[in-house]
């Protein structure tokens, strides 16, 4: 099978062919698990997270992408949830231990044996891989192998952002940095809370122009004031500045979220601007947001069809995956990016 791999940790501003294309051998499904037959595969800033270190895997070679669908194409002993042809999804959540505390509350998210699809064990940037059935999901059928991919990390971390905000409808939210999670919560905020009035921070006029088109009241550059304090603001950028900023625009009581798996160290030194009776002062809350359960992967794909949400997707080849990670990391972005795979 052909996949695009990871052999060495680099810097994609450097290096703008961090992945190798090689040939590997099909896996083959262990007990209880399938194999997928890769379809489609987003792209997601997380791998640019891995390429350079910043949340490294834990071995190399590996073979990124945890945003995967594709078609079940053989079973391993014991796996039974799905029927070979049936479409499903992975998402960033390869496995948990099932058995602690958080795994028992349905936090699988948090469980000290939590993997990562793409990371701890091979992801979607190749034809064929593996995962345990109980960590796959089916697709629905109004989505199309693109449109659905996004959905199984920058939906679901989105849906998992905006349910940790703990807004009302006809409270405001704020969604600072707008790329493939914040677009898809700000279509999800504008069907779940329609008397809610979303207000959007972001660097490039483009993406403000996007935000607008899909229902933003407002939307400006980071560092600009909102229009009126927010009740609730979830920062999806990976920079520590939108952090800071942020806060400055919460009502008081209010929170925000950061949905982030790591921020980049660029801009740490703006944590030397933080106020305490300007930023934190009024019981203002940050939450962050480890990871994704199964529960939101679920429920996110369910509400999805529901509305129905079509993500903006711009498609590459598999072949072509360095110049999609390559433009990430330049912010060239109009909603979320996905590779065609099969």
């Amino acid at each position: 099978m052909k996949a695009m791999v990871l052999e060495e940790l680099t810097d994609v501003t450097r290096n703008h062919a961090p992945l190798k294309l090689v040939d590997l051998p099909v896996p083959e499904p262990g007990e209880g698990e399938i194999l997928v037959g890769v379809r489609a595969c987003g792209v997601c800033h997380t791998e640019l997270d891995e390429i350079e270190g910043r949340t490294p895997p834990p071995a190399l070679p590996i073979i990124l992408g945890h945003q995967v669908v594709g078609t079940v194409a053989g079973r391993g002993p014991g796996a039974v949830a799905f029927e070979k042809g049936e479409r499903v999804g992975v998402a960033w959540i390869y496995s948990a231990c099932g058995r602690c505390r958080f795994c028992r509350s349905g936090n699988e998210n948090l469980c000290p044996d939590f993997r990562a699809t793409g990371r701890d064990a091979h992801g979607g940037y190749a034809e064929y891989m593996t995962v345990p059935e109980g960590f796959a999901y089916g697709i629905p059928g109004t989505l199309s192998d693109a449109e659905a991919a996004p959905l199984l990390c920058a939906g679901a971390i989105g849906y998992r952002s905006l349910r940790l905000t703990g807004i009302e409808d006809g409270q405001s939210l704020g969604l600072t940095g707008f790329g493939a999670s914040a677009h898809l919560v700000l279509k999800m905020a504008r069907r779940r809370f329609p008397r809610s009035d979303v207000f959007v921070f972001a660097r490039s006029e483009r993406e403000r122009e996007f935000a607008r088109e899909l229902g933003a009241v407002w939307a400006g550059n980071t560092e600009d004031a909102a229009p009126r304090k927010l009740d609730a603001i979830i920062d999806t950028t990976p920079a520590w500045k939108p952090v800071v900023e942020a806060m400055k625009n919460l009502e008081a009581g209010g929170r925000l979220v950061i949905n982030a798996i790591r921020k980049e160290d660029g801009d740490k030194d703006y944590l030397l601007d933080l106020d305490y009776p300007m930023h934190l002062w009024m019981e203002k809350e940050i939450k962050s947001v480890a990871n994704v359960a199964r529960r939101d992967v679920g429920e996110f794909l369910s509400l999805a069809a529901e509305i129905p949400i079509r993500p903006e997707v711009e498609e590459f080849p598999l072949e072509d995956a360095n110049a999609a990670l390559v433009e990430l990391k330049q912010r060239r972005i109009r909603g979320a990016k996905v590779l065609r795979v099969g």
